[in-house]
């Protein structure tokens, strides 16, 4: 074998990678925007077609999840760490899983109106997710940027914001909601909603990870 042969097995793809990460926070933050839209919608032919959307993006996410784990089997060397790789992978999967649930449950539950709650939550899902990307797009540039702290602010503001939104929700619910069932479906899907958020600063976490080891 030649030598430069040699040199192309061990020459990494790193573009890949970055493509795959920008590819799925892209297709995340699309979910948000429909996500937004489903909490507006009444039950019908229009909800369903969203949900219906949700799931293909869902669907999708899945592909490029995987689609990173085996490139990254295949690749000797990689742009960043092994295991920072995996864990950005996963954090955004995570949150595509979680925007989802919370579509998911309006038809499980059969909450026919959804309340300010559910459609406060769904916008901070959406400004996280927004957050995400750009910061995402920062990681072909990490070692001329400085922005990755900031990033990490925003979300984690969002996140903590959410935190408020639910507590006072349950708090409501638990006040005046007679019903149990209903308080059940309600909490729940608050619950999808707010850990989304989390989801999304876990992201914002790996990234500063990533930024921190290469600036």
């Amino acid at each position: 074998m030649s030598l430069e042969s040699i040199l192309k097995i061990f020459k990494p793809r790193d573009r890949v990678f970055f493509y795959h990460f920008e590819a799925s926070a892209a297709n995340v933050l699309k979910m948000s925007e429909d996500l937004i839209l489903i909490m507006k919608t009444d039950p019908g032919s229009q909800r369903t077609a969203l949900l219906e959307r949700l799931e293909i993006a869902e669907h999708a996410n899945d592909d490029l999840t995987h689609t990173i784990f085996t490139d990254l089997a295949r690749n000797f060397i990689t742009p960043i760490d092994r295991e920072d790789i995996h864990y950005l992978a996963t954090t955004l999967d995570d949150v595509a899983d979680y925007i989802l649930a919370a579509a998911k449950n309006l038809e499980l539950f059969g909450i026919d109106k959804t309340d300010e709650t559910c459609r406060e939550l769904a916008r901070l899902v959406n400004e996280g997710c927004k957050i995400v990307q750009m910061a995402v797009q920062e990681l072909r540039r990490m070692h001329k940027t400085g922005d990755h702290n900031e990033f990490v602010v925003r979300i984690n503001s969002i996140e903590n914001e959410a935190d408020e939104v639910f507590d006072r929700a349950v708090q409501r619910l638990f006040a005046q909601e007679k019903d149990p069932i209903q308080l059940i479906k309600m909490r729940d899907t608050y619950a999808c909603l707010e850990i989304a958020t989390d989801k999304c600063e876990d992201v914002g976490n790996v990234l500063e990870s990533i930024m921190l080891k290469y600036a």
